[in-house]
């Protein structure tokens, strides 16, 4: 696959990153929704990783929960024009969740850039290349350059989230 930068190795403790910024739990009630989530620092199936549980509501016109990662302190923007995409090893329920990412040029809360994938209940190696993300509720392109958050995200139906994430990098 070639050369990886690493976003979170867990190397750092939690909720640190090898980046200097911090994993933070956001949640539908940002805009008045009522679900509810959280994470925490687990061994999962023999790994460390991070778990994010939870339960998405879609009253008040809710529907999420989040992990959330600045790329860079001070929610400045990083150039990743020279990478891919995102690699991670995550492993849950099966279940379908969002990787989103989020640029300067993004100002709204439901604005973001989207690209699905499935948990399984064994570790898994998931590859999200940038070109398989999808402009949401935005008309400004994805501009790598600009890059400046991400999240993993139980979204959009009513359901109970538990997802591990064991490593997350960008792939080139």
């Amino acid at each position: 696959m070639g050369m990886e930068h690493i976003i979170d190795d867990l190397s750092r403790p939690f909720p640190l990153t090898p980046l200097g910024t911090a994993w933070e739990v956001v949640t539908d009630g940002v805009m008045g929704g009522v679900s509810r989530g959280q994470m925490r620092r687990e061994v999962i199936a023999g790994r460390d990783a991070i778990r994010m549980t939870g339960d998405v509501r879609t009253e008040n016109n809710g529907g999420f929960v989040q992990m959330a990662l600045d790329l860079a302190p001070g929610a400045r923007a990083v150039d990743a024009s020279g990478w891919a995409g995102i690699v991670m090893e995550v492993c849950g329920p099966p279940e379908e969740y969002n990787l989103h990412l989020r640029t300067s040029d993004i100002v709204r809360p439901w604005q973001s850039y989207r690209c699905g994938f499935r948990t399984g209940a064994e570790w898994q190696r998931v590859t999200l290349p940038f070109a398989g993300f999808a402009a949401h509720r935005t008309e400004a392109p994805l501009d790598l350059r600009r890059l400046r958050r991400i999240g993993i995200v139980a979204i959009g139906r009513a359901f109970r989230a538990d997802l591990s994430v064991a490593r997350l990098a960008l792939y080139g």
